[in-house]
């Protein structure tokens, strides 16, 4: 099996969207990828919402932190081949030079550490969020990208930010 592929998942505050799309794709288990999160500012900690539900989908988050994406940006830090957006805010902001010159879309997400309501509601919000997360990695993991040429991946790619692929659920 050839190394994995290195995906960064960036949103603001690194404590909800970015760390479920880091443990879930870190939970697949083909282990075509190696995961990671980051935020352009972090808040600090993970949203307890999301270790929740993390935890009751049985996928591990020994090791989740909220991070900033300066990590990523540094020359000895892993070079990555996906550098996907998942909030509004992180996609419109002046990113760090990446090391590695990796492959960018924006796959926005509604921010479930924003939304207000009751326990039940918060919940159940930060589980759409989350299958919507699991549905476009999982879209994500099937496309043959070892054959696809650049052009062809970019498209697939920025059409997974805009529904389009999630809709028809198309892969190739």
């Amino acid at each position: 099996m050839a190394d994995p592929y290195n995906v960064l998942f960036l949103c603001t505050g690194n404590s909800a969207r970015s760390i479920m799309a880091e443990a879930y794709m870190n939970s697949l288990p083909e282990k075509r990828f190696r995961a990671y999160s980051a935020g352009s500012h972090p808040g600090g900690t993970v949203n307890v919402h999301a270790l929740d539900l993390l935890r009751t989908a049985r996928i591990p988050v020994a090791g989740l932190r909220s991070k900033s994406w300066d990590e990523f940006a540094a020359a000895d830090a892993p070079h990555m081949d996906f550098l996907f957006t998942v909030c509004d805010d992180a996609a419109g902001e002046v990113c760090p030079v990446w090391p590695g010159q990796p492959m960018t879309a924006h796959w926005p997400f509604r921010d479930p550490a924003a939304f207000e309501g009751s326990e039940i509601q918060t919940r159940a919000f930060f589980l759409d969020v989350f299958r919507r997360i699991q549905a476009r990695i999982d879209i994500f993991a099937s496309l043959p990208l070892r054959s696809l040429d650049k052009l062809a991946l970019q498209r697939k790619l920025d059409d997974l930010g805009r529904n389009k692929m999630e809709a028809s659920r198309v892969c190739c």
